[in-house]
């Protein structure tokens, strides 16, 4: 089978003939349909994320499929069962072996690319607004990066939890994706000041945060007092250096936010949290946006869009129909 695979962090990770795997024991196998792009793909690629497996390994955190075969001791799924999972690496490939508890039943009628896009995007926004920041009907969410994988879920999961929402993102097409997800104010970081901005619509009670850098910075200084910053990722490059007495002056919080570190400590926390997405889904009220879809032979192309941080929305890669 063909995998897209990363053997050493000095070289670009190419597509390769590998052996079909075969599930071990707790694990099913999936023939995969889509697999869904993050930046922590690139963070690994270089060996810089927080989580990298041995080499060589197999690029690729969020796939959907339909299970094939069934390694021991799983009973709860059956082969044909259409399901969404987060293994963490090993989805750019047209099979890989999962375990068996990390998988989720699709809805009937939610398609393999919108599955493919889901679990990271919303999870990780769910969990950083209902369960770390305890965010409120009434407050105001401040999302930097909205345009982005994450930071759309951001705007819708805020709106249907009652906030004001202000997004941030560079240019007019990325605002108006945000527009478009339910944001009620907009700035434009490429021509507008955060803080000024802020300042202007009475600050913010929650920070959302993928950028870090300047805009981080900027946001900070735009806090009311007792905010909640919650950063959730660097795609600018640069870790913001949080300085405690500001903290203290202001009595903020900065809550950090690892998704699929919950896998592995809590993962009650992650499994409540997807039931509840998956419901709103059944009901309509989120909406996956897809910005870019590649196939296997051009992956190295959708990671570099990533990079270069114009896509909005997720990019997703079809390898089956």
């Amino acid at each position: 089978m063909k995998a897209f695979q990363v053997h050493t962090h000095d070289v670009a990770p190419a597509l390769v003939d590998v052996k079909k795997p075969e599930p071990a024991a707790g694990e099913i196998r999936i023939k995969i349909h889509a697999c869904g792009l993050n930046f922590a793909d690139l963070l690994m690629v270089k060996g810089t994320y927080q989580d990298v497996p041995d080499l060589p390994f197999t690029l690729g955190m969020e796939v959907s499929g339909i299970i094939d075969a069934l390694g021991e001791d799983v009973s709860e799924l059956a082969v044909g069962d259409r399901v969404a999972v987060f293994g963490g690496h090993g989805g750019l490939a047209e099979f890989g072996c999962f375990e068996a508890r990390r998988a989720v039943r699709l809805p009937e009628d939610m398609s393999m690319v919108d599955a493919a896009a889901f679990q990271v995007a919303y999870g990780t926004s769910h969990l950083a607004l209902a369960h770390r920041a305890r965010m409120q009907a009434g407050e105001t969410l401040l999302v930097l990066g909205a345009a982005g994988g994450v930071g759309l879920t951001a705007v819708e999961i805020g709106k249907l939890m009652g906030a004001t929402v202000i997004a941030c993102a560079r240019g007019k097409a990325k605002l108006d994706a945000a527009i478009s997800a339910g944001a009620d104010h907009l700035i434009d970081a490429e021509t507008q000041d955060i803080r000024t901005e802020m300042k202007a619509l009475g600050g913010a009670d929650v920070v959302y945060d993928p950028v870090g850098g300047a805009q981080f910075e900027a946001a900070f200084r735009s806090c009311k007092p007792e905010a909640r910053i919650l950063p959730i990722g660097f795609a600018s490059g640069e870790v913001p250096q949080i300085k405690a007495n500001h903290l203290l002056v202001k009595n903020l919080s900065v809550l950090g936010v690892y998704w699929g570190g919950y896998l592995k400590f809590r993962p009650e926390v992650v499994t409540q949290s997807l039931a509840t997405l998956l419901g709103w889904y059944r009901r309509g009220w989120l909406k996956p946006h897809v910005s870019h879809r590649f196939d296997l032979d051009t992956v190295a192309d959708g990671l570099a869009l990533l990079r270069s941080r114009k896509s909005t929305g997720k990019v997703v890669v079809e390898i089956a129909s």
